[in-house]
């Protein structure tokens, strides 16, 4: 069932999945090149998977009366990483408009459960390292064609995922701008709890406000342990109300020792769910819970039955 307001004009409690890529890789042993969910999509089996893999948080949704955010499998499917998987832009603007049909039938399906679909979007290069990096103008033309093909395809917002320098985000808004859609963009942080590009999450939020015209509509982080970043969140003070969401990884390790893993960390979830908890009480502005890398229906679950 679709919902008709988004998390920042409202004080409902939404929620999203959690790993899709490390569930699908660990948990169904299948393979995902270049981390790219979208690559499902091509065969009937895969769609199954992906329905599967939504309509299990669908039922965690329904359970605890939240709103479902589904995030198209889209994550990788920018002109990069479609490259190196052999596809061009047209392809590539097929992928989008194909991962959003997807999320319309997954939410046309689950008729009792409100839902939002958001156009989720990456970093161009390496999510974990900010050794390569845009200017905002180069990332605005970088990412305008997949945020037209997932607005034109339908979704409700966009969400720009991992994000670890500033620049890169204030392109992405302009381009949002562009498409007169709404964006959110969620930061990714290592243990310090600043950016991998060595910000703090203030200045970047401050910054790309600044630059933007307060253009997203909220801000979340993602990626990270709460324990990465809860400190670096300065309680009361006005910025931090910019943040509606947190969409944690499971394990604590950080995002090196996360890369050399072969095996999955998928931590403590009665533990994620009480640190959770605590940050929603200290920020009371956050009204969005999911899950990243490493997180299950398991760990949504258990943060809903503290926070719902």
């Amino acid at each position: 069932m679709k919902y008709s307001l988004l998390p920042h004009q409202t004080n409902r409690l939404f929620m999203t999945d959690g790993g899709l890529e490390t569930t699908m890789i660990f948990h169904k042993g299948l393979e995902l090149p270049y981390f790219a969910s979208f690559t499902l999509l091509n065969e009937p089996k895969g769609r199954d998977q992906l329905m599967d893999y939504f309509h299990g948080y669908l039922s965690v949704a329904e359970q605890h009366d939240c709103v479902m955010i589904l995030d198209t499998p889209t994550w990788r499917a920018n002109a990069d990483w479609c490259e190196l998987l052999g596809l061009d832009a047209t392809q590539a603007h097929r992928i989008n408009t194909q991962a959003t049909a997807l999320m319309q039938t997954i939410q046309a399906g689950a008729p009792r459960t409100p839902s939002i679909i958001s156009g989720c979007i990456g970093p161009r290069y390496d999510g974990y390292s900010a050794i390569q990096q845009m200017d905002q103008m180069d990332a605005f033309y970088y990412h305008l064609p997949q945020i037209e093909s997932l607005t034109q395809a339908g979704v409700d917002i966009i969400s720009a995922l991992t994000i670890n320098y500033e620049q890169e985000a204030i392109g992405m808004v302009r381009a949002a701008q562009t498409c007169n859609i709404p964006i959110a963009i969620s930061f990714t942080t290592e243990t310090d709890g600043r950016l991998p590009n060595g910000s703090s999450i203030e200045s970047a939020i401050e910054n790309v406000d600044k630059v933007t015209g307060y253009g997203p509509a909220y801000y979340m982080i993602n990626c990270a342990h709460p324990q990465h970043f809860q400190q670096a969140l300065a309680a009361g003070e006005a910025w931090t109300r910019r943040i509606h969401g947190i969409r944690l990884n499971a394990s604590k390790k950080s995002h090196a020792e996360l890369d050399a893993c072969e095996t999955l960390d998928d931590g403590n979830p009665e533990e994620l769910a009480q640190q959770v908890k605590s940050l929603k009480s200290i920020h009371q502005g956050i009204n969005i819970v999911g899950g990243c890398c490493g997180t299950d229906t398991r760990h949504l679950s258990a943060m809903l039955n503290l926070c719902a």
